[in-house]
């Protein structure tokens, strides 16, 4: 689109976030449940080489599973990409070598992002596999929770900070894996509290855990990269916040 006369580059971001989900982390007998290795494997991602590559860099790497532009947002540090802090970890977690972390699930739509993850993970030695599934068997897979080791998880759903939270954090969620006891405390204060400010507080307390404890490995929130002709005066992108189609459609607008 860039190099063709006529049509220009309209990225359209959107409330679809993707991270990596540690299946495992609460067996006490996979290297996930160590909070280091979680960390280290963390450290192990470029991001913004991965969003060069895949989204021209225009993907918002945030760092969460919620999108910026959700009610009760709250936006956690970064975890910096630092190969060698993550080798570090996995040593003082004692894999010096690193380990085999069996396989990395996916979309197969998310494929070419997830070959990146692996590699970038590979080359601190957590060595996995890549597991494509098409979209209908990986989502059954994965909420009747037969997936392991590593899943790339996606949510484009509408919402707030708490509905992202039930499904994917809270033991209760259907995608949840596990869970923790003071998160799911505060999930169920948040679920009774009326008081907006005080229900932002402990949303944000459960987001603050959960970068805290290393639960996932956010990649980013996506981005669709849309194409516009030159007829079109008003494509509509971006008239609702992180909808990344034409809309309202009524205010679609064609050049004179």
């Amino acid at each position: 689109m860039r190099h063709t006369a006529g049509l220009t580059l309209r990225p359209a971001p959107f409330t679809s976030t993707h991270w990596l989900l540690f299946a495992d982390q609460w067996d006490p007998k996979s290297p996930w449940h160590d909070r280091r290795v979680r960390l280290a494997a963390n450290h192990a991602v470029n991001h913004e080489a991965l969003s060069q590559a895949e989204t021209l860099g225009f993907a918002r790497i945030t760092g969460s599973i919620i999108p910026s532009s959700f009610d009760f947002y709250w936006q956690p540090s970064r975890y910096a990409y630092d190969s060698t802090r993550a080798r570090r970890l996995l040593a003082e977690a004692g894999y010096p070598g690193g380990f085999e972390a069996g396989d990395l699930w996916c979309d197969a739509g998310t494929t070419s992002a997830s070959e990146v993850l692996v590699n970038d993970l590979q080359a601190v030695g957590i060595r996995t596999r890549l597991r494509p599934l098409e979209r209908a068997g990986f989502l059954k897979a994965f909420q009747d929770k037969k997936l392991k080791n590593v899943i790339y998880s996606l949510s484009g759903i509408a919402g707030n900070a708490a509905t992202r939270i039930e499904a994917f954090v809270a033991s209760s969620g259907v995608y949840a894996y596990g869970g923790y006891p003071d998160i799911d405390e505060l999930y169920r204060a948040q679920a009774r509290e009326v008081d907006a400010r005080k229900r932002e507080a402990l949303l944000h307390r459960i987001q603050q855990l959960m970068h805290d404890k290393a639960l996932f490995l956010p990649i980013w929130q996506f981005v669709l990269l849309q194409g516009v002709g030159p007829r079109v005066g008003d494509a509509g992108l971006g008239l609702i916040t992180d909808y990344p189609w034409s809309a309202p459609y009524e205010d679609l607008r064609l050049k004179p």
